[in-house]
């Protein structure tokens, strides 16, 4: 039996752990930059297509190629997501071979954003239902990538899950650079909720919005406890048997810390998973961070 194709936008850590399970299932697709990234997807056993997302006229031979997709390529620089808005401009683009529109329809499309998209909520717990309340230009491009994506699915009949993801921490995932430089994170009274995926749950889910995922739907993939983002750093410390980070004031950290970690610093909120487990039927092998990190990762 032919195998549905599956185009990959973005073949990077997360994505590629979920080959072995993807391959099975399809003729995988993945684009690359360059002769060099072309040359190393292909000894993954997938079928590379030079395309680069800032250049768009490189990006004619993506449309009809696959009836899946994966996005996973992060925005660009500016005040929205001009990548994605090239992509759907060729997807959307019909390709003629032969005076006939190649078969292959796009039925399904899977997107990875971030949970930055809700801002801060003081500690709150949310879930997908709660309006977002997004504050840095990282994550609004990444609201305007979900608003494009919608559009486009809606009007041309596309499945589409769009998987929100936090902090993604594995083996090659871990602050160990920070933490031995031993930058100090914030006293724990004055510290934000954050939320972790181990990278295999992601990819994990990846595979099964794919097919399980709802139309025009959005989940939070997170694992069950969120925690303060300082104790997140001492259990990497204890793990890897480092010396835990020292704890500072809030008003410290304004001179201390860079913008980029103040400004995760600025939000804070607890993330509820339920729709990805009632409707994904996503089972968490790392259900929280300590068990992730027990796990030698």
């Amino acid at each position: 039996m032919k195998k549905p194709r599956l185009l990959i936008i973005g073949c990077g850590d997360v994505v590629r752990r979920a080959l072995p399970w993807l391959m099975q299932h399809f003729t995988v697709y993945a684009t690359a930059r360059s002769k060099e990234s072309a040359l190393q997807i292909n000894t993954l056993g997938v079928r590379p297509i030079l395309a680069d997302l800032d250049r768009p006229q490189s990006l004619a031979r993506l449309s009809g190629t696959a009836e899946y997709l994966i996005h996973s390529a992060p925005p660009g620089d500016g005040a929205g997501d001009q990548r994605t808005r090239a992509l759907i401009a060729a997807l959307s683009h019909a390709n003629i071979k032969q005076n006939k529109i190649l078969p292959q329809r796009l039925r399904r499309a899977v997107y990875i954003s971030t949970s930055g998209v809700y801002g801060d909520y003081a500690g709150q717990w949310i879930d997908e239902s709660s309006p977002l309340k997004t504050q840095s230009l990282r994550a609004l491009r990444r609201v305007d990538a979900e608003k494009q994506l919608r559009d486009w699915a809606g009007r041309h009949g596309v499945r589409l899950s769009i998987l929100r993801s936090p902090g993604i921490y594995a083996a090659n995932r871990l602050p160990l650079e920070r933490i031995t430089r031993g930058e100090p994170v914030l006293h724990r009274e004055e510290d934000s909720y954050s939320n972790h995926i181990h990278a295999d749950d992601l990819a994990h889910a990846l595979c099964l919005a794919l097919f399980r995922g709802l139309p025009l739907r959005t989940y939070n993939i997170v694992d069950d406890e969120p925690h303060k983002m300082g104790d997140y750093f001492d259990q990497v410390a204890d793990a890897m048997q480092l010396p835990r980070p020292p704890r500072i004031s809030r008003v410290e950290a304004q001179t201390r810390l860079s913008p980029a970690l103040l400004s995760y610093l600025n939000e804070s909120r607890q993330i509820g998973n339920a729709r990805a487990k009632n409707e994904l039927k996503l089972q968490l092998r790392y259900p929280n961070t300590a068990a992730g990190l027990a796990s030698g990762l």
